[in-house]
């Protein structure tokens, strides 16, 4: 269970800029590449938001930045409430979000209400050789209207759980970012993604 059941009570016990910090910037597509528990708290799903959303979508990533015990900072996607990033995802038309699951196998679980975008990623991603499925775990399908990446304006997003075992694959040392590289692999990945979503206005 998370420490937290919301962002207030984590702004009681942690410090912006200690324990956590926020990255964003806006874009013009209407989309927005979210990663609400990047950082320490599911590595590398930070670089993958940012690095799909490019200058063409807006990007989000709620960063754990403790030298250790990251993972109390993570908030649930279906309680997840931070000031900004809820101004963010109500100002855009789709959302799609980053998340890291702990899956030993290389795999990109995909959810989410939108089940026309999630079928285009999911073949793109195959096409491309990253094994992709739409996933149907408890906890990981993304298909409650509250959670993240359906409360945009077509209340209807994407949630990419990307596992453990893949994003190890997409650099050189998953876990020391200040040393690490990225792999030919995370380009391909974040191609493909970025292929699947139009650039301009939706």
């Amino acid at each position: 269970m998370d420490p937290y059941r919301h962002f207030g009570q984590l702004q009681q016990h942690e410090q912006e800029g200690r324990d956590y910090t926020i990255l964003h910037r806006v874009g013009s597509s209407g989309i927005l590449l979210m990663a609400p528990h990047g950082g320490g708290i599911e590595p590398g799903t930070g670089d993958i938001a940012d690095a799909v959303a490019d200058q063409h979508h807006s990007f989000y990533c709620f960063k754990g930045i403790k030298k250790q015990g990251n993972r109390v900072l993570h908030i649930a996607s279906n309680r997840f409430d931070e000031p900004l990033a809820m101004t963010m995802i109500r100002a855009a038309t789709r959302v799609v979000t980053i998340h890291g699951c702990r899956d030993v196998e290389p795999i990109v679980w995909v959810g989410g209400r939108d089940l026309r975008q999630g079928d285009s990623i999911i073949h793109g991603l195959q096409a491309a050789g990253i094994p992709a499925q739409r996933c149907d775990r408890p906890g990981l399908r993304g298909l409650h209207p509250h959670n993240v990446c359906n409360r945009g304006r077509s209340a209807a997003g994407v949630q990419l759980e990307i596992s453990f075992g893949l994003r190890h694959m997409l650099f050189t040392d998953l876990f020391r970012r200040r040393i690490r590289c990225r792999t030919p692999l995370f380009y391909r990945l974040v191609d493909t993604l970025a292929g699947c979503m139009p650039a301009s206005p939706l």
